[in-house]
């Protein structure tokens, strides 16, 4: 019978530096994706040189591997043929955050530190809602109300390179920087307005539902009285009209990465086989913080994803009858979520007037035209990000009338710029992904209600973000594709456990 080899001093500590990287990688996920960046490259760095210490690690085979490898080089294939082919290899940084998995995987071998990375990532994940929940709760800006006919805002003008035009600013808009310089009330926007300065106009940037220009308007032409009256304004309040987007820089980045991290949760929650228990009140806390941030991202794919997540969730870890409860739960918040929307954008739920929905359908009409419009299309892509290079000689964005960005879905993106072969293997990466997980959330024991809230959790988190995929780029977004495969390694460590545990028995 062979005895394990304990690792020597050396291997000790760099088994320890990796353990606190991957600790701090937890943490950092949901607040700061430098630190997570940091956290996933140093630890790969001493990960390596962990092999060049005895005892070597042992390498463990998991039901993604092939897949997960043929994707990334069918994605290297594409770089090297690409239309900007420096660009896209320089985008193979972002490709090879699959090995966030493995590092998770393959140095987690302790079910308790599994336990304890799942409460920092669950810390990190209410430090950010609450971050949120601080923001909304202060605002920002001055949203003006009761704009006069004689008001000097009443002179705006948005001037862009084709044309200036006349856009006064209105009711219910919120002024939030002049100059560049971040405004807080009326006395300091008056003061900012009024300034002298030699330049005969100033920049004012305002919110108006999902539109943030820049808009231009005379200096000094304020009028007499109080600074409402200078205005020509009734009143005015802070605005809290802006999408939620945490620590992140846009909002769709925030709710995918909600909609991931609350599957999780609810995972979690509904594997916990004593709901009354003190484990089962913080996540319940924590599933509310979590529905409350993505509620105010006013992501709509994100809500109907997370939605289907936790019915799946639900059905599969529940009886029926909490199963009616749990429904009966959700009501409030799909009306809450309805109002919420109409009070933020101004749309209802499928709304064929609402803008995006058709700015949307015009880029995904014009990327299937190019995919289908040479072989070479098919076979291996255009190249990742070379888009940003040649959309006007492919006439993509409405000729530029619309802003330059991407496909707005996983699918047709990933074919678009990787070719349908590397579509096919992600696909059926996701699909391995999906069967593990099936198989796990069965067979792991109920009292490791930890391992298989993971499982469900996983499994449901899956399903949501391929649902948003349709019309969101979320694998284009680094520091959801991070959190997404920070949960596969935890995955991949509960399936090599239970698979252990049941030879043994």
């Amino acid at each position: 019978m062979s005895r394990e080899i304990a690792p020597g001093p050396l291997g000790l500590w760099l088994e320890r530096v990796i353990l606190a990287l991957l600790f701090l990688f937890a943490f950092a996920a949901p607040v700061s994706i430098a630190a997570a960046q940091f956290a996933w490259a140093v630890g790969l760095l001493f990960w390596l040189l962990r092999f060049f210490v005895f005892p070597r690690p042992i390498l463990h085979r998991t039901p993604i591997d092939y897949a997960i490898f043929a994707f990334f080089i069918l994605t290297g294939i594409s770089s090297f043929l690409s239309y900007e082919p420096m660009v896209s290899i320089g985008k193979l940084r972002a490709a090879m955050l699959f090995t966030i998995a493995y590092l998770f995987a393959e140095n987690l071998r302790s079910a308790r530190i599994l336990r304890l990375l799942i409460a920092v990532l669950m810390a990190a994940t209410i430090l950010s809602a609450l971050f949120t929940f601080a923001q909304y709760a202060i605002g920002r800006g001055v949203k003006v109300q009761g704009v006069r006919p004689d008001s000097p805002l009443k002179a705006a003008r948005f001037i862009t390179r084709a044309k200036i035009e006349a856009n006064p600013i209105l009711d219910g808009d919120t002024i939030e920087e002049v100059d560049g310089q971040r405004i807080w009330n009326s006395e300091q926007l008056v003061a900012e307005l009024d300034q002298p300065s030699s330049e005969k106009t100033v920049k004012v940037r305002i919110y108006r539902y999902e539109w943030n220009p820049v808009l231009e308007m005379p200096r000094g032409k304020l009028l007499p009285g109080t600074p409402e009256e200078r205005l020509g304004i009734a009143s005015w309040s802070r605005g809290r009209d802006r999408r939620a987007i945490g620590f992140f820089n846009h909002w769709t980045t925030y709710s995918e990465s909600l909609q991931l991290l609350g599957s999780l949760a609810f995972g979690l929650f509904v594997a916990l086989p004593r709901k009354r228990s003190k484990w089962s009140l913080i996540l319940l806390l924590v599933l509310v913080a979590i529905s409350g941030a993505l509620m105010l991202t006013v992501v709509r794919a994100s809500w109907l994803s997370f939605l289907i997540s936790a019915a799946l969730i639900a059905v599969l870890g529940v009886r029926w009858r909490t199963l009616i409860v749990i429904g009966a739960c959700a009501l409030p918040l799909v009306l809450a979520g309805t109002f919420i929307l109409h009070q933020k954008r101004n749309v209802g739920f499928f709304d064929s007037h609402d803008d995006s929905i058709r700015w949307r359908q015009t880029v995904q009409r014009e990327g299937v035209n190019l995919l289908v419009s040479n072989p070479r299309h098919l076979l291996v892509g255009v190249g990742m990000d070379s888009i940003k290079a040649h959309w006007r000689a492919w006439g993509l964005f409405d000729n530029g009338r619309l802003p330059m960005g991407h496909m707005h879905s996983d699918y047709l993106q990933i074919a678009l710029e990787r070719g349908v072969p590397a579509l096919l293997s992600w696909l059926i990466l996701m699909a391995l992904y999906a069967r593990m997980l099936w198989r796990l959330q069965r067979q792991v024991s109920k009292e490791n209600w930890i391992e298989r809230g993971v499982a469900l959790g996983a499994l449901g988190g899956l399903v949501g973000f391929m649902i948003s995929g349709v019309v969101h780029y979320n694998w284009g977004d680094s520091e959801v594709v991070m959190i997404f495969y920070l949960i596969m390694g935890l995955s991949l460590v509960v399936n090599r456990q239970t698979q252990l545990q049941n030879r043994e028995r």
